[in-house]
């Protein structure tokens, strides 16, 4: 007999049948009639003893017949022959398994591990029964070893992966059903977390990279990926804490020491990441990234000459740095050198420079050839840095202005009326809502030089709450035909209570109220008013095209937004308008209004005004805001550092020949922006 052929009543006219297509019929059989698979197993094994797939057939009939201890017996007088057969022993450790033998279970397991050290299926059910048995570091090994050996890592991977951005919906439906099946499995849970990175949605990777965690802790570029969809959502607290423990697993890996670098002062530990750094330089002294990191930190504690000789050397090292030479540019105060300039305009010519290289430095070149008053120049850098990124990451601007309509509807009279008195009664924080480049951080700065104040930055506490309740009522509304309840079912008391609970860690000195200046929280106007009633409101609002402008010219650390567009920024602003006027309407006197116009103009008296409105006794300190120490960490961190000035009011009407198309987009808030603050607030602009 041919090999791998079995002859059924062999006779001189019937032709030999092949082996795979008994085994075939007989696997089709197991739902059907496993009694009658059973016996096409036996005939096989009475032909091949041995055969490895007629063993599993003939287990698996007995196991669908409802036999499983019978199965189990029949399995280990085989396993007792075949001692050496890895397949066995597979099935073996699932019978036991589901007999709830999870000693033997976990032995089974481990011997097919041993005859197959790549066999990842063994490797999560093994840690499965590990993990049933208590013995966690025993699991967290083996679900390290199953994603190391998982075949979905060279199959789904290459495939996943490869796929368009248009078609991660299609890897993602393959992935989930993947993990219906196997939900322990860590590498699948991986490649779900980088598939929703892709996608943006950095709320929903974190959630199954920290199941994967969970699984397997050791499970390093797992952990890498957690942390950088922390940093994406702002938790630079829990961010923070990952890139510790990948430092304690690889202490001198050069890319992790600089991420906690960067991370020691976005958690606003400055002085300690200035400590850092300089512990670093010694050991790397010629590491571009180490010195990015120390000029930053340089920076934000308002060491200014020496972040300028350390972003000097930067350039002078790596003169296609684009980082660097935006973050000379970025200091706003800063002139660059004649030869300085020349080469940003070298490196420019180069064929071969990055995109994002290119584009750093436009935004750079822009801003130091404006300096010099070429203007015309110095906007078409600008205006080919915003298109670069405008093209790269598309904006939808009607989503801001969909939300606004949505806003207006569900925070109504009615509304007020029905959550009366529901809200956290903290008196603690003061928003400041602005669009960027508004005077924000001047407001901040001025606050922060009272003695009861404390300024936290930029907290993403409130979108992160936001956020969710936005999931939850889609939840709600897909899942039946009634509309998702409102926001008045939900506890606004405990709403309140957590937000103050997500700012705490960021509270480090003992002053009665706080800041905070996360600049599209005027999107969440009315969760504020809901959950924090005697919370503080101050809108800062600075001229249409002064402040679209400045937008235009800044490269901020996302490339996502509305900024790099004259018509997504006249929206943007025009929805900022609508939803404060209202606000204004609905809770009069519930926002206070600063016009940037009249605070450099008039410090004294506007900052009297402000302070009236937050219940807080004039300072002196206020109105020397500039003498601060404060560590500031936004583009105004050295405007903020002198004296009011004025002279940077006009400077976007060197520009207005070629700011038509913002003009239009801005539409009727340019003509209803009020020159002093005593003017009436602009009215519904979508009437």
């Amino acid at each position: 007999m041919a090999t791998g052929v079995f002859m059924a009543e062999p006779s001189k006219s019937m032709p030999e049948t092949p082996l795979w297509t008994i085994l075939a019929r007989a696997a089709n059989l197991l739902t059907v009639d496993p009694a009658k698979a059973e016996g096409l197993a036996q005939g096989v094994l009475k032909s091949s003893p041995a055969q490895p797939h007629a063993l599993m057939l003939l287990v698996s009939a007995r196991r669908a017949q409802g036999d499983s201890e019978g199965a189990r017996a029949l399995i280990e007088s085989l396993t007792a022959e075949q001692p050496n057969l890895a397949a066995l022993h597979y099935e073996l450790g699932l019978l036991r398994a589901e007999l709830g033998d999870t000693r033997g279970a976990i032995a089974s397991f481990s011997r097919v591990v041993e005859l197959e050290p790549h066999h990842p299926a063994a490797w999560r059910t093994l840690a499965d029964q590990m993990a049933a048995a208590g013995d966690i570091r025993g699991a967290s090994d083996a679900y390290a070893r199953q994603f190391k050996s998982s075949l979905v890592d060279v199959l789904m991977l290459e495939h996943v992966m490869n796929l368009g951005q248009d078609r991660i919906e299609i890897a993602a439906a393959m992935l989930r059903e993947f993990l219906n099946i196997y939900p322990t499995d860590v590498n699948a849970l991986y490649l779900m977390g980088e598939l929703f990175a892709r996608a943006d949605q950095f709320g929903d990777a974190e959630r199954v990279l920290a199941r994967a965690l969970d699984l397997a802790p050791d499970f390093v570029a797992a952990r890498r990926d957690y942390g950088l969809a922390l940093h994406r959502q702002s938790k630079w607290d829990e961010e923070s804490r990952q890139i510790d423990l990948l430092l304690e697993g690889d202490p001198q890996n050069a890319g992790y020491r600089y991420l906690k670098a960067t991370a020691l002062y976005r958690t606003q530990r400055f002085q300690e990441s200035l400590r850092f750094c300089e512990m670093i330089l010694q050991e790397e002294p010629d590491n571009c990234d180490y010195r990015m990191a120390y000029a930053s930190a340089l920076r934000m504690v308002g060491r200014r000459e020496d972040c300028i000789a350390v972003y000097r050397s930067i350039v002078e090292h790596e003169p296609d740095r684009g980082n660097a030479w935006w973050g000379l540019a970025n200091l706003k105060t800063f002139l660059f050198l004649p030869h300085e300039i020349d080469s940003m305009r070298a490196q420019l010519a180069r064929d071969d420079l990055a995109d994002e290289k290119r584009y750093q430095l436009q935004f750079a070149l822009g801003k130091a050839l404006e300096d010099t008053g070429a203007y015309e120049e110095s906007f078409e850098l600008y205006r080919r840095g915003n298109a670069h990124i405008h093209a790269r990451h598309p904006y939808n601007a009607a989503e801001i202005t969909e939300h606004v309509r949505r806003t207006k509807t569900e925070f109504d009279a009615g509304f007020f009326r029905a959550i009366a008195d529901k809200g956290c009664l903290s008196p603690d924080p003061i928003f400041i809502v602005s669009l960027p480049r508004s005077g924000s951080t001047l407001v901040e700065q001025i606050l922060s030089s009272h003695s009861q104040v404390e300024a936290t930055g930029e907290i993403p506490a409130l979108p992160i709450i936001a956020v969710r309740l936005a999931k939850q009522e889609r939840a709600r509304a897909d899942s039946a035909d009634t509309q998702p309840p409102p926001l008045q079912e939900e506890d606004l008391k405990a709403l309140g209570e957590e937000y103050l609970e997500r700012v705490r860690p960021a509270r480090r000195l003992d002053r009665p109220f706080f800041t905070d200046k996360m600049p599209n929280n005027f999107q969440h106007l009315g969760l504020i008013c809901a959950i924090l009633p005697n919370a503080k409101i101050i809108a800062v609002r600075r001229h249409p095209l002064a402040c679209c402008f400045s937008m235009y010219k800044q490269l901020f650390p996302s490339e996502w937004g509305p900024f790099y567009d004259f018509g997504d920024l006249g929206r943007y602003y025009r929805d900022f308008l609508e939803v404060t006027a209202h606000f204004d309407t609905l809770l009069p006197g519930r926002i206070h209004h600063i016009v940037y116009e009249d605070l450099v103009r008039d410090p004294e008296t506007e900052i009297r005004r402000m302070l009236d409105y937050c219940t807080l006794p004039f300072e002196d300190a206020c109105l020397r805001f500039h003498e601060s120490e404060r560590p500031v960490s936004t583009a105004s961190s050295e405007q903020v550092r002198r004296p009011v000035y004025t002279d940077a009011l006009e400077q976007w009407r060197r520009y207005e020949t070629w700011l038509d198309p913002l003009k239009a987009a801005l539409g009727p808030a340019l003509a209803l922006y009020p020159a002093t603050s005593d003017r009436p607030k602009p009215a519904n602009l979508y009437a």
